[in-house]
């Protein structure tokens, strides 16, 4: 998009763009160069025990996250950390926030855990309701889980709420997990990361992952941040050996001081989130909830067109993006895509909004 102001019709852009995948929610940039280079000067690596200790691996992504060096714990996926938190914790009781990426509700049912919904009102525009929501965080809760910037909404809760928050949690033995997976696309995430009320609750565990900001979902790298004592002892003892390869940790210090990427891949996303948002903010067949992360969901307000319906219609043109029907708290009037470069969020606007 330039300026705001789609020039382009959508006729043209369809001959320029083959597949569009906007509903991976992934950095358009790709794999960073120096990702790949990393693995094919290391491949005489691949007969070399993995070191347990990823030193170099841990101080990039301390330089990169500003958490300290050894409170993070390394591995291959949150899903991962949340399967040793529940080993862990033998959580009883967990409040998810609802909607909300709830990609650890299998796990948690299978420790025997009881899942209690925190529903964000539509009207409220899925706003969290920071003092009704510390209302809930009584004794008998174990764990809770926030994604921050959401994962469904991309809306984000600020930290000075996280840490009125932590406090609570603190006072009532209750884990705090905070899954930062499209925090590094937030603007001025330094100041939005939950990563510092780390060093000031042992409550308080911040995962992170490569998969969408880096465009590396093969490559299975993801880190846990945490304080706790206890913890980082039983992992140390009975924890992750070996949890990733040579090929991978050198992939992963390259990403992580790659400046040059991540530089260029947060302007584009600050650009054209907002030239988006601009150019369908002020069409009246659509509900926007302003984004924080690199994709934005909408309502559709015509009765007669469903997700489903936008989603068949973009498919014969390459484009894909994502129905919210199955996700808990929304229904088949939400759609969901995340920014792409500029041409083909051209393509994805003028297309979404043929049908809307």
């Amino acid at each position: 998009m330039k300026n705001g102001v789609i020039n382009l019709k959508t006729e043209n852009l369809l001959s320029q763009v083959e597949t569009v995948r906007a509903d991976l929610n992934m950095n358009p940039l790709g794999v960073p160069e120096s990702v790949t280079k990393a693995i094919a000067d290391n491949m005489s690596q691949l007969s070399v025990y993995p070191d347990h200790n990823t030193k170099k691996l841990k101080e990039a992504i301390s330089a990169y996250s500003g958490a300290k060096t050894d409170d993070i714990i390394v591995g291959g996926s949150s899903y991962e950390f949340v399967k040793i938190l529940c080993e862990f914790t033998s959580p009883k009781k967990a409040i998810l926030i609802t909607p909300g990426a709830q990609n650890y509700e299998k796990l948690l049912s299978m420790n025997g855990c009881e899942i209690i919904y925190y529903s964000t009102p539509e009207e409220e525009d899925f706003t969290l309701d920071i003092a009704d929501f510390i209302s809930k965080l009584s004794e008998d809760i174990d764990i809770i889980f926030i994604s921050n910037p959401n994962g469904t909404t991309s809306q984000i809760i600020d930290a000075e709420s996280l840490e009125f928050i932590a406090k609570i949690c603190d006072g009532n033995n209750i884990t705090m997990v905070v899954d930062e997976e499209y925090m590094d696309f937030v603007d001025d995430l330094e100041s939005n990361s939950s990563i510092p009320l780390t060093s000031k609750y042992e409550n308080v565990i911040v995962l992170r992952n490569t998969t969408k900001f880096f465009a590396v979902p093969g490559l299975r790298l993801a880190y846990m941040i945490t304080s706790n004592p206890v913890l980082k002892k039983t992992l140390e003892i009975t924890g992750l050996p070996f949890a990733i390869g040579k090929l991978v940790e050198a992939a992963g210090v390259a990403m992580f001081t790659d400046e040059k990427y991540i530089a260029e891949s947060r302007e584009l996303i600050r650009t054209e989130r907002n030239l988006v948002y601009s150019a369908l903010s002020t069409h009246k067949s659509i509900k926007l909830y302003k984004p924080a992360a690199n994709f934005i969901l909408i309502r559709i307000l015509r009765d007669a067109i469903s997700a489903g319906d936008v989603v068949d219609y973009c498919m014969p043109k390459g484009l894909y993006i994502r129905s919210c029907a199955d996700i808990g708290g929304l229904d088949n009037k939400y759609i969901r895509f995340c920014f792409m470069n500029p041409k083909q969020d051209d393509l994805l606007v003028n297309t979404v909004l043929e049908i809307v």
